[in-house]
């Protein structure tokens, strides 16, 4: 597989890297097998995280003995030192490496999360003595953010940025890509099936391999998934006029119903978690079901009862998207489909009146 330049690292990846959210879904030998698929296509890029459940020791077990030549990287949403350096100390046991290629601060996504990374008596310095031993590689950031991301990236603190990117939300290519570019900041795209909104792989990364300096980060569960995408690379990725126009299409579509996750309409006055809520029928395709109708998300679930309507986050939304009413359906969906999984799994509903 062609690889590429990964910003200023100084490391070369693979054209597509493999994202380990929807291996949690699988049994162990199911997700070693995965991975082992995607090293035998010539994937050398894995992406992981500490919060990932299960993902980082199943990537273990798949990399065990094969570790020369990939580029392992992960993350943490720790905020403190203490828990940075559980979490790091966790993911070398859960890969079973002695250094990480790339450490990436998980999920900031506003000003005062980028500044706490950065501070230098806070979590960066657990990083930066990780990097001076020879533990960790490089050191990179995630965000859902663009103006957070676009902070972070002339701070020039970090070697690579990842960001949604994909043809429904395109607004990255025109003006944190080109940033990326004059800072030399290795751009990762995350969600380049839009979190399971898009259904056409062929277009999507048609669309994705336009930019020769982005790497998509792709999530897999089946070993077919990982066939077709890599098979993509050897045909033509110029987009025909007929393929443009579905685009086109596809964007008018879900565009205006679609949440970039970029948050804008918070702070909601019901303490909704209101781009979650929105994007749960993705996660519920990339995530353990447990993880979903169960646990956490279940409990952010039961917040939408308390919406009183008021509307604020529609006027601070910048795409306009018409929130109380995916909102509204949103609830529905959940309700339908927890109901449908306790039943087939026969687990019991938690004592809290569910949604």
């Amino acid at each position: 597989m062609e690889k590429v330049r990964l910003g200023r690292t100084g490391l070369t990846v693979s054209r597509i890297g493999f994202g380990g959210i929807p291996i949690q879904r699988l049994t162990d030998g199911e997700a070693v097998g995965v991975v082992k698929k995607c090293l035998d296509l010539g994937v050398t890029y894995l992406d992981t995280a500490n919060a990932y459940t299960t993902s980082e020791a199943r990537i273990g077990k798949a990399i065990a003995g094969r570790r020369q030549g990939l580029i392992i990287a992960t993350k943490s949403g720790a905020r403190n030192k203490e828990g940075m350096e559980k979490h790091l100390a966790l993911s070398l046991k859960n890969l079973g490496v002695d250094s990480i290629d790339l450490y990436q601060f998980h999920g900031v996504n506003d000003t005062k999360n980028l500044e706490m990374v950065l501070d230098p008596k806070g979590v960066w310095a657990v990083v930066e003595k990780a990097m001076k031993n020879g533990v960790i590689k490089h050191v990179g950031i995630t965000s859902h953010s663009m103006d957070t991301a676009k902070e972070a990236v002339k701070t020039d603190r970090f070697e690579t940025v990842m960001f949604p990117f994909n043809f429904v939300t395109s607004e990255p290519a025109d003006d944190l890509l080109p940033l990326c570019r004059k800072h030399d900041v290795a751009f990762i795209a995350m969600k380049p099936m839009a979190g399971g909104m898009l259904e056409d792989a062929s277009l999507a990364f048609k669309y994705l391999l336009q930019f020769p300096d982005v790497i998509p980060l792709i999530g897999i569960e089946k070993e077919w998934e990982i066939e077709e995408i890599v098979g993509l690379l050897d045909k033509s990725w110029k987009l025909t006029k007929r393929e443009q126009a579905k685009m086109q299409a596809m964007t008018a579509e879900l565009g205006n119903r679609f949440c970039r996750r970029c948050d804008y309409c918070q702070p909601c006055t019901a303490n909704i978690p209101i781009s979650t809520v929105m994007n749960m029928p993705s996660f519920a395709k990339r995530m353990p079901p447990e993880r979903i109708f169960v646990t956490g998300f279940a409990d952010m679930m039961r917040k939408v009862y308390d919406c009183t309507d008021c509307g604020d986050c529609e006027e601070r939304c910048p795409f306009k998207l018409p929130i109380r009413e995916i909102i509204k359906e949103q609830r529905e969906w959940f309700t339908r489909e927890r109901e449908a999984f306790l039943e087939k799994s026969g687990k019991q509903a938690p004592c809290k009146q569910a949604p």
